[in-house]
């Protein structure tokens, strides 16, 4: 196995979770931007579009959401294998790991393939726009199995310090995504007029090409895995060792596609213009938090390699450092689009309803995303701690006790702005509750 880039267990703590997550940023902003970029093409469209494209958000985001709970999973075992010097070990679970992404994924298209009609109907899209959204799932379902097995392959990287490779990959992809998305989506040339079909397709090849240079990096150049148990029973006690924390982080990140979901269904009661600028919304939202998912990404793996008694005081000086982070970044973030909003909704569409609605959002929302991003750290520390089930309780209370009543009873009050306002409040309260639980945690 190659050398780690980085020790978990050396240096000033917030230093190292700094020097960790830089390259994530710029991997993760480069990743993030596949849906601004698809987004801001296909609203060259039209409205319609644009509206077909944001019912698919909470659909990808489920996907994504499995990718990335499978990857925590990965991440958290394959860190304190490493920490425990157990290479061999770590290689093994690797390679099973990666099986498992890739059986999952299957499953996933398959499933998604069968349910593209069912499924939009019940997120409430308007029958007139159900071609347009099958036109763009019928292909992106496909690219399924390279967004979860790269996915798992990016957290081997994390796990063993090799943070630079995994964001330089999802930068390359990025790049590789804004060239072919104009090229498929309006034509050039021999290159036929693809519309919203064609940012599916720029997706799925540039995932795909991706997908099988990540597989060649971790395996022979970073020799990160070997080949998987043959034997059924050494494969699932693998398996289950990967799930422990896999699944509960699988259903820790599919509650938020889940309060996406039921944003979008009572968005669209709103009308065709709503959808379509909470869309623009949702899809600068994970641009601006970059930073914080690339934290999240990184304290897993730096307290599952500082488990040791004698280490437990870097990972209390790493939660002290996450918190300061969150608190400062999140209120600079308000800031920022309090006064940019507009501007950035301009971006992706002329249509001054869109426009207004998205710059709503942008100002309502954001004064919670300090405590959402605490969030974030909070539920990837419980998972690399070994503790899955205190970061799905978290994110469940955040969904089901508090966004779901607040956001009803906001609408009522105050329709669409109370609806956001319902956002907010939740995302705070629960920022709040979980930095409390992992504090207690840590000095219990």
């Amino acid at each position: 196995m190659a050398k780690p880039a980085v020790s978990f267990t050396q240096g000033d703590p917030g230093w190292v979770l700094y020097h960790m997550s830089l390259p994530m940023v710029w991997g993760l902003l480069a990743t993030m931007s596949f849906n601004a970029v698809d987004t801001y093409f296909v609203a060259q469209l039209g409205s319609a579009q644009l509206a077909a494209m944001s019912f698919t958000f909470p659909v990808v985001m489920v996907v994504t959401s499995l990718a990335i709970g499978l990857g925590a999973g990965t991440s958290s075992v394959i860190a304190r294998l490493l920490g425990e010097e157990r290479v061999a070990d770590a290689r093994q679970v690797a390679a099973d790991s990666l099986l498992l992404a890739l059986a999952l994924s299957v499953v996933m298209m398959v499933l998604g393939l069968l349910t593209i009609e069912p499924l939009f109907t019940l997120l409430g899209a308007e029958p007139a726009l159900l071609p347009l959204i099958r036109q763009y799932m019928e292909i992106w379902y496909f690219n399924t199995p390279f967004v979860i097995v790269p996915m798992a392959l990016s957290a081997l990287m994390r796990a063993a310090g090799h943070n630079q490779v995994a964001g330089n990959l999802m930068l390359v992809a990025a790049l590789f995504n804004l060239l072919l998305d104009p090229l498929l989506i309006f034509g050039w040339g021999v290159v036929p007029r693809l519309e919203i079909a064609g940012a599916a397709w720029a997706t799925l090849i540039t995932r795909g090409l991706i997908g099988v240079v990540s597989l060649y990096w971790v395996s022979c150049r970073l020799q990160l895995t070997s080949w998987p148990h043959r034997q059924w029973s050494n494969l699932l006690a693998s398996w289950r060792s990967v799930l422990h924390i896999g699944l509960p982080a699988m259903a820790t990140n599919m509650i938020i596609p889940l309060a996406s979901g039921i944003t979008v269904a009572l968005v669209a009661g709103h009308g065709v213009d709503a959808v379509a600028g909470y869309g623009v919304a949702v899809r600068i939202e994970p641009v601006v938090l970059i930073a914080f998912y690339a934290l999240s990404g990184v304290i897993g793996p730096f307290l599952g390699q500082n488990m040791a008694a004698h280490l437990r005081p870097r990972q209390q000086q790493a939660l002290r450092a996450i918190v300061r982070f969150s608190l400062v970044f999140g209120l600079l973030l308000a800031l920022l689009l309090a006064l940019a909003g507009r501007f950035l909704a301009g971006l992706f569409s002329d249509s001054s309803e869109v426009i207004a609605i998205a710059a709503v959002y942008l100002w309502i929302v954001p004064i919670s995303y300090g405590a959402y991003g605490l969030v974030m750290s909070v539920n990837a520390a419980f998972n690399g701690l070994g503790l899955p089930l205190p970061a799905m309780t978290i994110s469940i209370l955040r969904v089901l006790v508090l966004y779901l009543p607040l956001a009803l009873l906001g609408q009522w009050l105050f329709g669409l702005k109370g609806l956001f306002l319902g956002t907010a409040i939740a995302n705070l309260l629960v920022g709040l509750l979980g930095y409390a639980w992992l504090k207690k945690t840590m000095h219990g």
